[in-house]
């Protein structure tokens, strides 16, 4: 694999992938990891002003963040054999609600589809302290295989 997408040597995928994440956006948004298993991940964001939009409700691009991480983290956990990683290919979210600051937000994100070639995932967006769906996600990533 490529500097780019460094193999996750720690035998706890929850410490690696966050580690991993550190220094790039989903560690600079403090995303966190908290379980994974093939075709599965949950992650959360406590929401603090640097997720925030001028109107004091969270920003559309921290939740698309959190959800298309868990969706990417999730892929990378289910490639197939022979896959050297996988780029987004199309994504879509429907925005229900939001969350203010001091909230959490509660991310899972599911495989639907996982083929040879591309990966289908869905994940929701919930707001902890409200019980409220926030957000429904889907992408399409394409599994790359090496030259």
């Amino acid at each position: 694999m490529s500097a780019a997408f460094p193999a996750l040597t720690d035998a706890d995928p929850v410490a690696a992938l966050n580690r991993m994440q550190q220094g790039f956006l989903p560690g600079e948004l403090a995303l966190e990891v908290l379980e994974v298993r093939h075709g599965y991940l949950r992650s959360q964001v406590k929401v603090e002003k640097r997720h925030m939009a001028p109107n004091g409700y969270m920003h559309a691009a921290s939740v698309v963040a959190l959800l298309d991480s868990a969706a990417g983290y999730g892929c990378r956990m289910a490639l197939p054999p022979g896959a050297s990683g996988f780029t987004t290919i199309e994504i879509k979210t429907n925005f229900l609600g939001t969350a203010k600051e001091g909230e959490t937000v509660i991310c899972e994100a599911n495989l639907t589809h996982g083929g040879r070639t591309t990966q289908v995932w869905d994940a929701t967006a919930t707001n902890q302290d409200t019980g409220k769906v926030m957000a429904l996600f889907r992408c399409t990533q394409m599994v790359l295989r090496p030259h």
